[in-house]
């Protein structure tokens, strides 16, 4: 869990998160690699021997939810391919519309774009995202998310990215930019979305 919230981490910091001792949280890396699910890197950071970094397997992503992968992303395909493309994206954009009004009623009491982000990161991560949300060095807030559940349909159809960012927009209030910065499906960490407003 740690690994998979904070991304690729030396024993040392890994114990510092668990409040443990380096060398202990280095017993349970090893463990964790001979059972396939960690994996080290060395990274030079100038002078000296290079860090040995951790971090998730394949093998270990895979032991967070999926949401049934398998077996959506067939229904998607069985869509596309029965009833088309347009059917497809009318079940993406009925989909984005509930998402929508559920967040919208939850927000109700949000008055700031601040309390509106953190309201937001607590709804996706009830939903498997564990997503949390940071201020912004320039003034803004982050929303990160470090799990993707649904993250071989939105593979399989980029019209769940899409509409998930059109939701953040309008949920988060007129003159919200929202920008991606980093994409799970495009080989990132984490999904990582910067908010400010424009106004």
């Amino acid at each position: 869990m740690t690994l998979k919230m904070q991304g690729a981490l030396t024993s040392a910091q890994t114990g510092q998160k668990l409040g443990i001792t380096g060398e202990a949280a280095r017993q349970q890396l090893v463990k964790l690699s001979e059972d396939g699910l960690v994996d080290e890197e060395r990274r030079s950071a100038g002078r000296g021997r290079p860090a040995t970094y951790w971090h998730l397997t394949e093998k270990g992503q895979a032991r967070f939810p999926d949401s049934h992968a398998a077996l959506t992303v067939d229904l998607l395909r069985s869509v596309r391919d029965v009833l088309g493309q347009e059917a497809l994206d009318t079940v993406i954009g009925a989909r984005e519309a509930s998402t929508q009004a559920q967040y919208e009623v939850a927000m109700a009491g949000c008055r700031s774009l601040r309390e509106r982000v953190i309201k937001l990161a607590e709804l996706r991560s009830a939903e498997g995202y564990m997503a949390a949300a940071e201020e912004d060095q320039e003034g803004g807030m982050l929303l990160i998310e470090n799990h993707c559940p649904i993250c071989a349909a939105a593979t399989f159809c980029q019209g769940f990215c899409r509409a998930e960012k059109a939701i953040f927009e309008n949920i988060l209030g007129a003159g919200t930019r929202v920008e991606r910065m980093e994409h799970i499906v495009k080989g990132g960490r984490r999904c990582t979305y910067r908010i400010r407003e424009t106004g």
